[in-house]
């Protein structure tokens, strides 16, 4: 069996477009998995949902916006992260009014639906007996600490000790990387957009696998950028700023600061 694994793809049917091309490049696939994050934080939010759909033997997790955005903005707890956002009030007010801004178009285009059905996590058994799970940032969870280079042997024992699986592949922290714990390996795919530095093409991962093994080899594929930034300015996206930033590497997560 072949599959490519991909997450992260956050609204950017350029960059998507680019990884389905390089997966056709290489020969094509069996089935196509993929663990979240879709829409919000990219100026095509429609589109990539439509092509996703698409996709032959495709199956899908659910990521932390994907729910954001399913489940809609709770005014009381909009108001209260507001009240104590301090000097983040700017970045965080945007986020909420890009996740918005993508409900209201998915919601338009009767896709609201589909984001709500997506289940939490993937299972199955490799050819080769090897227990796989998909799930975007955790065992049981869309929005946990994830998986990242900073963390210690201890905070991934707690966050994936009992995966109860062979192999865990993740996204949500935008950053392509391996480790093991307990005898688990641990596989972050990296994102298709919205990358952290220094790595800005878009990743995914192949596998393969039959009775006699299994293989996962990340893949890299460039795209251009400046047409992501250019397309969030086009569409008056509430974070076309951010989302410009991103494609210029600009943008850090809290933990590579």
């Amino acid at each position: 069996m072949r599959a490519a694994i991909l997450s992260d793809i956050h609204g950017n049917s350029i960059a998507l477009d680019a990884v389905l091309a390089d997966i056709r490049a290489q020969g094509g696939v069996d089935e196509y998995w993929l663990l979240g994050d879709y829409a919000a934080i990219g100026p095509d939010p429609v589109g990539c949902l439509a092509r996703i759909a698409e996709l032959p033997n495709a199956i899908y997790t659910v990521g932390n916006t994907d729910r954001y955005i399913a489940e809609g903005l709770d005014p009381g707890e909009f108001s209260a992260t507001i009240a104590g956002a301090g000097e983040r009030l700017p970045a965080i007010a945007t986020l909420y009014f890009g996740i918005a801004w993508a409900q209201g178009a998915l919601t338009t285009a009767g896709w609201l639906d589909w984001l709500k059905a997506l289940p939490l996590e993937y299972r199955l058994t490799l050819p080769d007996g090897t227990r796989f799970l998909g799930v975007h940032a955790s065992p049981g969870s869309d929005d946990s600490k994830g998986l990242h280079p900073s963390q210690s042997t201890d905070t991934l024992r707690e966050l994936f000790g009992g995966a109860e699986a062979d192999v865990v592949c993740v996204g949500h922290t935008h950053f392509h990387m391996e480790a093991e714990v307990e005898g688990i390996r641990l596989v972050n795919l990296g994102s298709v957009s919205n990358p952290f530095p220094p790595e800005l093409r878009a990743s995914y991962v192949l596998l393969e696998a039959d009775a006699q093994g299994h293989t996962l080899e990340h893949h890299f594929v460039d795209y251009d950028r400046q047409a992501v930034a250019e397309a969030a300015a086009e569409v008056q996206h509430p974070e076309a700023e951010r989302i410009a930033r991103f494609m210029r590497g600009e943008v850090k997560a809290g933990w590579m600061r």
